[in-house]
């Protein structure tokens, strides 16, 4: 990293790259996918350079499980693929989260099912994110929607995910993957970094899921170091050992969900812009941002004024970014790559009754300026 301030022409996959090491990322595990494998690609050459690890793994899977085991070291570790890679990830992010182990994932979206159109754009990850992992739990989703925000959310991926010891995924997209832009890289002693919080007691007197009512997890002391105990998949409790009592298994599912979902208000990211009354509000993410802040820019269009909220982070939802717009009355439309998946979550905040309206293309092309405009003047205005 630069010493001081900088700024670089760089790709959106390069700058999540950038944020994971300016966030102290070390250990890297994957196996190449499109559109996320310049990522790997540079990872592969820039980890060794600065005494990191970097890993090309068999398979998904095992990448997710290096990825853990490496956490459970003590190193920052993430990985990044695509749709079909995290398909294959998600039994050993269960593993993650019943753990309690810290690791960032990076998903470039593309177009599917299944191998789908590779290299086309799609924003059909959304539910998989949040519910791919079988049982109840909570995720942590962030949604870079520039190559900016590409370096900072995944820098704000990994501090989330060391202060709530919580696997948290970036869901870029393979347009905002692949799109280059300036960026601004910040001076490193002006960067918030946060990392996992060490044992203050005796180890014999330590462990790692002791439910005392801290606001923040416990500590997470490294495999290797003095403090020994037990990371378990199965239902356990404070100590980490299998314990299947009802009353345990009551109060571990409900931390597991409670430590993300309290923390709402200290994870959401958006950004509400344009007019102060449009006639509609376009509310979307990631690549599908751009197209409507075109929008915003070139307004008033053909008569219409509409104002965007940007969603930066998806999960938990961030219900407190509708509040404003439901209490104005203002229609709204969400916009998407997909046939309708975070449309269902806004439809949930606003109520069954409110003026929402769904945008959706899952063609991998993006969603125009002029489909959008159309789409409002037909179906909301």
């Amino acid at each position: 990293m630069p010493s001081t301030e900088d700024t670089r022409f760089m790709q959106g996959n390069e700058a999540v790259l950038e944020g994971a090491i300016a966030a102290g990322a070390r250990f890297f595990a994957g196996y190449p996918i499109t559109p996320s494998s310049e990522i790997a690609q540079a990872a592969s050459v820039r980890l060794p350079a600065l005494g990191g690890t970097y890993l090309q793994m068999e398979d998904e899977l095992a990448s997710m499980a290096a990825v853990v085991g490496a956490a459970l070291a003590g190193q920052k570790s993430f990985t990044a693929t695509s749709g079909p890679g995290l398909s294959l990830m998600q039994e050993n992010l269960g593993v993650a989260i019943m753990a309690e182990v810290p690791c960032v994932v990076i998903d470039v979206q593309r177009s599917g099912p299944s191998t789908g159109l590779a290299t086309k754009p799609a924003q059909a990850d959304v539910m998989q994110a949040r519910w791919g992992s079988h049982g109840d739990h909570s995720a942590i989703v962030l949604a870079p929607s520039s190559v900016q925000e590409c370096f900072d959310l995944t820098v704000r991926a990994f501090n989330l995910a060391e202060l709530y010891r919580h696997p948290v995924y970036v869901l870029t997209d393979e347009i905002v993957g692949h799109m280059r832009e300036d960026v601004i890289l910040p001076d490193p002693a002006d960067l918030e970094v946060i990392t996992r919080r060490d044992p203050e007691v005796d180890p014999e007197q330590y462990r790692p899921h002791d439910w005392n009512g801290d606001e923040l997890p416990p500590p997470l002391a490294p495999f290797g170091s003095e403090y020994v105990y037990h990371a378990n998949s199965s239902m356990h409790d404070e100590t980490g050992f299998p314990n299947a009592d009802p009353d345990n298994a009551r109060r571990a599912i409900a931390r597991l969900h409670d430590k993300v979902e309290d923390a709402v208000d200290d994870i959401s990211d958006f950004e509400l812009v344009g007019p102060a009354d449009p006639d509609a509000v376009i509310v979307t993410f990631g690549c599908t941002a751009r197209t409507a802040e075109q929008l915003v820019l070139d307004q008033p269009v053909d008569g219409c004024r509409v104002s965007l909220l940007v969603l930066r982070s998806l999960w938990p939802f961030p219900d407190a970014a509708l509040h404003e717009i439901r209490a104005a009355g203002t229609p709204v439309v969400v916009a998407e790559m997909n046939l309708g998946q975070m449309v269902r979550e806004v439809s949930r905040v606003l109520g069954p009754d409110y003026p929402c309206h769904g945008l959706h293309k899952s063609n991998g092309v993006p969603i125009s300026p002029r489909e959008m405009i159309a789409f409002i003047e037909e179906e909301v205005l």
